[in-house]
């Protein structure tokens, strides 16, 4: 999954940028008092997408479709 779109998930559920580490993003859900970091790489595996999502206190994402990306390919 391409970076932007997996960093504008996280901003319509609540999380908020909460600054930049050495190679990641660091998010916070303030509201669940939860964090995840998502790196600085143009693509990003759909594992680590999954595991971004449930750290944010998004629950289990059954699909990459949820997130409301583009088809790729």
């Amino acid at each position: 999954m391409k970076r932007r779109y997996l960093i504008r998930y996280p901003e319509t559920r609540g999380c908020e940028f909460l600054g930049e580490g050495g190679n990641h993003t660091v998010y916070v859900n303030r509201a669940l008092k939860k964090t995840s970091t998502a790196p600085r790489h143009k693509e990003i595996n759909d594992f680590l997408v999954y595991k971004i999502c449930k750290d944010i206190g998004e629950g289990k994402v059954v699909s990459l479709d949820d997130l409301h990306c583009p088809k790729e390919g």
